[in-house]
């Protein structure tokens, strides 16, 4: 069986990949910094769907927890998703630096590191695939995340470009980039999303459905929902200080 490795693994985007690449007869190797709540995860995916569930405890800020995660990938496996994250509860200035660059840790660095440790075997054995958990916040004006997120598309779409030229597309690395998606992200950072039209709500399903279409068809990045993908269209033609005035605020306001 193929084996895919998760981060960010037991909610939102991270427990929906898990649950649909098991039903596609995936092994998991599952990451979050929750011991007790991952090995919940990994046993429920077990006993559901007759897959090989490996939990695997450990904090992607942290200097140990990057090193195991890297050992892990070094053994091999056919699909890594990069979805570990998180979003502040406050804007710059109001947040202690410390959290910010905790933040460049997480988004940044361990998708870096990550991706870096599990390419040379795929390229060894000819196959394999990254998917870099990225976010539409890339595109407009949000503060570290946005920045962080932004580095994520740059940085999939340069490695994506590297490797077509040695893989001969056998080995693919893409930017997934969601809206706002109905998950834990925004009450853990106290966001008050009550302003948010309906419609610009995603689907935690759907994204991941979206998402690995797009990686079999060989995308560099992945917009899932149309109004998004609208979005992203839009925002090459309007000027960047507009963008940030409509950027900057929507879904920031705090609890």
């Amino acid at each position: 069986m193929p084996t895919a490795f998760i981060t960010g693994a037991t909610a939102g985007i991270g427990a929906a990949f898990a649950r649909r690449l098991a039903s596609d007869g995936f092994d998991l190797v599952l990451l979050a910094r929750d011991a007790e709540r991952l090995e919940r995860a990994a046993a429920e995916l077990r006993d559901t769907y007759a897959v090989r569930a490996e939990a695997l405890p450990a904090d992607l800020s942290a200097e140990e927890g990057v090193a195991a995660a890297e050992e892990r990938l070094r053994e091999g496996v056919d699909l890594l998703v990069n979805n570990a994250g998180f979003g502040h509860k406050g804007v710059f200035l109001d947040v202690p630096v410390s959290d910010e660059v905790t933040m460049l840790k997480v988004h940044c660095e361990a998708v870096l590191r990550l991706t870096h440790a599990v390419l040379p075997g795929m390229l060894e054995r000819g196959r394999g695939a990254v998917i870099n958990v990225s976010s539409m916040a890339a595109f407009a004006t949000r503060g570290t995340y946005g920045a962080s997120k932004a580095w994520v598309v740059s940085f999939s779409q340069g490695v994506a470009a590297d490797l077509g030229r040695r893989s001969h597309g056998r080995v693919r690395v893409m930017a997934l980039c969601p809206g706002f998606v109905h998950t834990e992200f925004h009450e853990r950072a106290q966001m008050d999303m009550s302003d948010l039209p309906g419609f610009m709500w995603l689907d935690k399903d759907d994204v991941v459905d979206t998402a690995l279409r797009d990686l079999r068809r060989g995308a560099q990045v992945s917009i899932p929902g149309a109004q998004y993908k609208a979005i992203a269209g839009v925002v090459r033609f309007v000027p960047r200080g507009l963008i940030t005035r409509l950027s900057s605020g929507t879904g920031r306001r705090y609890d």
